[in-house]
């Protein structure tokens, strides 16, 4: 919140307001509760600088004794160092008594022991409040930690993707070159694009969902130059993609792995990729052939693939996505849908 063209924080604005508060009423309380005569008056007037000395005793205790000695040194240390303090104040506030009420003022009702049943009192607003404050100041080191930790593991997940699919990339480009060197400008200018998107785009945290189709399109496009009539791809994209985002280099592990286990020791190889958006809803279908004597399709190179976008799934759209794989037939299937935001954040 502004305040006199200055940002203060929800936290600070509010304690801030409590202390305000709380300081008022405590200060006005015998102005208020006490007998209307004028000697009172005076001696409630005179006392206030005792009645001020709780602000830093206040303060002491939830700003040093909890987060300090209470987390450090347990609460034995602590209930001993509050109890010591309790007594100095106790003895420190009649002391100060005695010296700023004028001695006709003196009332027998403010001896020691209605001086401490004060600061016993604020003692007890003081802890309440330090400890609120304490577990939340905890709390949030705990999220902090753990979206720092989140942060981390996402970012070595990413760094791991760019590599592993250059490599494929330019085996595939190797491949070409040597067996299809005609088309070896069109396909530097696709393996450009790819490079580009990988380079400048993917280390955003998100992108518009067509920027990642497109990478994706490039793809495809790369390995049809590569295999062309040797293996049957049908791409499809359907609904409208341009107001959507995702996280980058999401999509293509999946395809990546159907060309992976799709083609080689397999007759007539087919590969089925459709992306439909309905709603805020992606839905992804890869389907390719596989070998009749696999057993178990998976990506293992490198210990990256299908395991790092599991993870990433899981970290990025906890709760927001359904992904499944499945064998049958000869024929291994993904299905992934995820929930996407807008880009005007619905």
């Amino acid at each position: 919140m502004k305040i006199f063209g200055r940002y203060i924080p929800s936290k600070r604005l509010f304690q801030i307001v409590f202390h305000l508060v709380l300081w008022t009423a405590w200060i006005s309380y015998p102005f208020i509760a006490g007998p209307d005569d004028e000697r009172f008056r005076k001696y409630a007037t005179a006392i206030i600088p005792v009645t001020l000395t709780h602000i830093p005793f206040f303060l002491f205790n939830s700003d040093w004794l909890i987060p300090k000695v209470f987390r450090k040194r347990g609460i034995a240390v602590y209930l001993a160092v509050l109890i010591a303090m309790v007594v100095v104040a106790t003895l420190g506030q009649t002391a100060l008594k005695e010296m700023v009420v004028p001695h006709e003022l003196l009332r027998r009702h403010w001896d020691f022991s209605w001086m401490l049943l004060g600061v016993i009192f604020v003692t007890g607003v003081s802890t309440g409040y330090g400890f609120v404050f304490y577990l939340m100041d905890r709390e949030q080191a705990m999220r902090e930690s753990q979206e720092e930790q989140l942060k981390s593991e996402l970012s070595f997940l990413r760094s791991q993707i760019s590599p592993h699919f250059i490599f494929n990339v330019l085996n595939s480009l190797v491949y070409l070159i040597r067996n299809k060197p005609k088309q070896a400008e069109s396909i530097t200018i696709r393996l450009s694009e790819l490079m580009r998107y990988m380079l400048y785009e993917s280390g955003d945290r998100q992108v518009i969902l067509k920027k990642e189709l497109e990478y994706l399109k490039n793809y495809v496009e790369l390995q049809t130059m590569r295999f062309g009539e040797d293996v049957e791809i049908n791409f499809h994209l359907n609904g409208q993609h341009e107001s959507h985002q995702i996280e980058p280099m999401l999509i293509i592990p999946f395809v990546e792995n159907a060309f992976k286990h799709g083609i080689g020791m397999i007759d007539h190889p087919v590969i089925d990729i459709s992306v439909d958006m309905k709603g805020n809803k992606l839905v992804l279908q890869v389907r390719n052939k596989i070998p009749p004597n696999v057993n178990e399709v998976k990506d293992d190179s490198s210990g990256i693939g299908l395991k790092n976008v599991r993870r990433r799934l899981e970290l990025l759209y906890p709760e927001k996505h359904n992904l499944l794989l499945e064998q049958k037939d000869h024929q291994f299937l993904t299905s992934l849908s995820i929930e996407l935001t807008s880009l005007n954040g619905d």
